[in-house]
């Protein structure tokens, strides 16, 4: 079994040279760019916003309350400590002061004014006449006993105020009660605002990461459909298809989940920091006294993350490529009684995948109680500490739950931080391997120097080729052959003599290393390459069929008429079948052509290069797993069909090449015969061998 996925990496730190290459796909979308990081930032302001609006509502609405000051702070306030007078309300000869501003003064102060007999103990509540309608001018005017007026303004105690009736207390809040709307009403607009931006920073992140996506794919294919085989053929298609897949989709998850979560989650942890710091220093530097260790136990549990996820994903790919090849070859582990052996093969690999996956889970079982916990002691040392502020006047109920809310939607980043950082790392080596792959630039050069003949007549030469797939182990030693204009030139020989070789030098799958190859007279490397795979096509060994129906699979995406694609299928023969198809040429093949048989399929693949009318056509074997009454059939075609054209035929059953103008006998990479078929028989030498070994006592009859 091939482990290739163990030898990528599945997580990388951070890498800028990767960093800088992915980012540069994101130019022809600023306009996304800027509406994400638009709504970002609103999104942001907009959750900032909520527990300070919670605090106002609480500390002016719901339970306001103002210390009343003397005449002698009343006529000089800021010269007694007390800032921002124009918050403070005359009431007669004393001043109602928000027990907010008061709150601001240091506890020093604030006993020596009361020792002073300066500012009035107790919580006041501050009556705007106007606001309070009749009823409420009523109630003040029926208690003179609890209310202090001046016609504008009144004052009383809190517990005074608490012990009137609900319908009096009511009356004379209805200032309160429209703060509340008001505030409420801003909150709703708030979260509106928020979940707009929040939906307009989902959207535009995932078009970003999408198209990013989609143009990554299409570089990758047109990158990899372009490569040479000596490249291809190093690569597992299960790879190239990952990093079409998984490794792309890897780069979208870091715009859509990680590069978003992280500006987000960033922004909102400083916003938190600056808010609860501008709210009270002393309780802002009380909260984040608690932060250096929870830093140490997200980097700790990053990287036991890391380490077991990078031991999930390789024992998931070992426990993918042993199912994948045994369902695969069932037939074999069944005929050969191997069923207990994989089963025992399968046990081990899925124990150790399931060791490696709970090893993740207790990361992760660990790391979030550990931040819970942090965050609940980080609350736990707000209220006490609070607690003790607000029990001091020195601190107001608001800001202390603004405190307890903010330090809770601290805490949430954090845990998102630390889970989007594997994916990161994946995204990270995702983009590497991906980038790795197109920066390979193994190709047949496409160069040319000369334009494609109107019409090619199909003469064939090689000469003096010499060719090696490595190094120096040479395929081709010194070839040379010609075929001329129409000729139809049969190659034979043994196993690895390079007929195949041929086909794929011919048709610049592969470029030689000496001698050059022409085509009427020019270098296949001075054509361009399109026109020179137009002008000679092969049929393959191996046919390969798409999922798509027969008539696609015989046109290839090219303008081929119907009434061609027709004679093709009849010139050889493959019409019968394809007509007797439930829809026929409609009809949808399953992958690879399964739902036909070898020799439908081949017959297909005859249709398919006929039916683009080449003026080289190279049959590579291509009659190999066809049977005898089909092969007479083809056969029959096929003289038709490459009368008038150039034809290359390689085949090892020899009775398919009796008729070919010309056979060639390869050995070891060269030219070992040539003549027609009974000339080589006369000649005794190695085609006569192979027809004899071939064909046994027939032999002495064709003699």
């Amino acid at each position: 079994m091939s482990d290739y996925f163990d030898d990528d990496a599945i997580t990388k730190g951070w890498d800028s040279g990767v960093m800088r290459r992915i980012v540069r796909y994101l130019g022809p979308w600023r306009g996304l760019l800027v509406a994400t990081t638009v709504a970002l930032a609103l999104a942001t302001l907009g959750e900032l916003a909520t527990p300070v609006i919670v605090r106002e509502v609480v500390d002016t609405a719901l339970m306001p309350s103002w210390r009343l000051a003397l005449p002698d702070i009343a006529n000089a306030p800021e010269a007694h400590g007390l800032p921002l007078a124009a918050k403070a309300t005359r009431v007669g000869q004393r001043l109602a002061i928000p027990s907010g501003l008061v709150a601001g003064l240091s506890a020093d102060r604030r006993k020596a004014l009361q020792r002073e007999g300066l500012l009035l103990p107790g919580d006041w509540y501050l009556v705007d006449l106007s606001a309070a309608g009749e009823k409420g001018r009523e109630v003040v005017m029926a208690r003179p006993d609890v209310f202090t007026t001046d016609g504008t303004w009144a004052i009383v105690t809190v517990s005074d105020l608490h012990s009137l009736p609900e319908d009096q207390a009511l009356a004379l809040r209805a200032r309160d009660l429209a703060t509340i709307r008001r505030d409420a009403l801003t909150l709703l607009f708030i979260l509106a605002v928020v979940l707009v931006a929040t939906f307009i920073q989902t959207t535009a992140s995932a078009q970003v990461g999408q198209r990013v996506m989609k143009q990554l794919r299409m570089e990758l294919f047109n990158h990899v459909t372009t490569r040479s085989l000596a490249f291809l053929s190093r690569q597992p298609v299960g790879r190239l298809v990952t990093r079409m897949t998984n490794d792309v989709e890897t780069i979208n998850q870091f715009f859509t989940d990680v590069i978003i979560s992280f500006l987000k989650d960033g922004s909102l942890m400083l916003g938190v920091l600056v808010v609860l710091l501008a709210m009270d220093t002393r309780l802002g530097l009380a909260a984040l006294a608690t932060l250096p260790p929870i830093l140490v136990v997200t980097v700790i549990s990053r990287r036991n993350a890391r380490d077991a996820f990078r031991r999930q994903r390789q024992w998931m790919s070992k426990v993918n490529a042993f199912i994948a090849e045994r369902v695969a070859g069932i037939a074999v582990v069944q005929l050969f009684a191997g069923e207990a052996r994989a089963r025992k093969e399968f046990e081990g690999h899925d124990r150790q995948l399931l060791k490696a996956s709970l090893g993740e889970m207790y990361v992760y079982a660990t790391f979030r109680p550990l931040v819970d916990l942090f965050s609940n002691v980080t609350i736990a040392v707000v209220l006490w500490l609070g607690s003790r502020f607000v029990a001091a006047d020195s601190l107001s109920l608001g800001t202390l739950i603004a405190f307890v809310n903010l330090v809770r939607m601290f805490y949430s980043p954090v845990m998102d931080i630390s889970d989007k950082y594997t994916i990161l790392q994946s995204a990270m080596a995702g983009g590497e391997r991906v980038f790795a792959l197109l920066d390979a630039d193994e190709t047949i050069p496409d160069t040319p120097s000369l334009p494609m003949p109107a019409k090619v007549e199909g003469r064939i030469e090689l000469d003096h080729v010499w060719f090696a797939y490595r190094g120096d182990e040479w395929v081709l030693k010194d070839l040379s052959l010609s075929v001329e204009p129409g000729e139809t030139v049969a190659i034979v020989g043994p196993t690895g003599a390079g007929k195949t070789t041929i086909a794929n030098l011919v048709t610049r799958l592969w470029d030689v290393q000496r001698g050059s190859i022409r085509v009427d007279g020019r270098d296949v490397r001075d054509l361009p390459l399109d026109g020179l795979r137009r002008s000679i096509q092969p049929v393959l060994q191996e046919v390969f069929l798409f999922n798509d129906t027969v008539e696609e699979n015989i046109r290839l995406g090219e303008e081929v008429t119907i009434e061609r694609m027709h004679a093709a299928a009849r010139a050889v023969q493959a019409d019968r079948f394809v007509e007797a198809l439930p829809k026929a040429y409609a009809t949808e093949l399953a992958e690879g052509g399964a739902n036909l048989s070898q020799g439908q399929r081949q017959l297909l693949s005859f249709a398919r290069v006929l039916a683009h009318d080449p003026a080289v056509i190279i049959l590579d074997e291509a009659t190999s797993s066809v049977d005898t009454e089909t092969e007479q059939m083809v056969q029959r075609g096929l003289e038709a069909l490459l009368s008038g054209r150039t034809g290359i035929v390689i085949a090892h059953r020899l009775s398919t090449i009796r008729h070919a103008d010309r056979i060639v006998v390869l050995a070891e990479g060269r030219v070992a015969e040539t003549g027609t078929h009974e000339e080589l028989l006369a000649r005794r030498g190695i085609y006569w061998n192979l027809y004899r070994l071939q064909f046994g006592g027939e032999l002495d009859e064709v003699a």
